[in-house]
């Protein structure tokens, strides 16, 4: 199995095709779009590794911003005893969550592709279950 080691938001992550992850907010990026990260800072396999000086040129991994939100609240609570002195505020940290689709080595070639999603509404979900028990019967 393929994978890559990308940098982007200040962090580094290693990733898989088909993989889903939480990354630090891309900025003017909507909804359902292809998104390319080229600062690749490793690539490799079980067999072979292929490391960047700082990132390797040419190789990049394509991905689907699934969606923009935001975490849940962290609550920031300071008080200082005997001051009557306190104060309380929240943070919802941005996120963008994606899936990895390709990983491109540096010749262009694709090392690993994500398998097709296909959106099945739930009727039809449940229908070819159905049919997949019958025929196990």
């Amino acid at each position: 199995m393929s994978y890559a080691v990308i940098q982007t938001g200040g962090k580094q992550y290693k990733v898989k095709s088909g993989e889903i992850l939480k990354i630090e907010r891309l900025p003017n990026t909507k909804d359902n779009t292809k998104i390319e990260f080229k600062e690749i800072l490793a690539y490799g396999d079980n067999k072979i590794i292929e490391i960047g000086a700082p990132i390797v040129q040419g190789a990049k991994v394509e991905a689907d911003l699934i969606k923009n939100s935001k975490n849940r609240t962290v609550i920031i609570f300071k008080k200082r005893r005997r001051q009557n002195s306190r104060r309380k505020n929240g943070h919802r940290q941005q996120f963008s969550m994606i899936r990895i689709n390709k990983i491109f080595s540096k010749d262009g070639k694709i090392l690993s592709e994500a398998e097709k999603i296909s959106k099945l509404s739930k009727k039809e979900a449940t229908k070819k279950e159905a049919t997949k028990k019958e025929a196990t019967k």
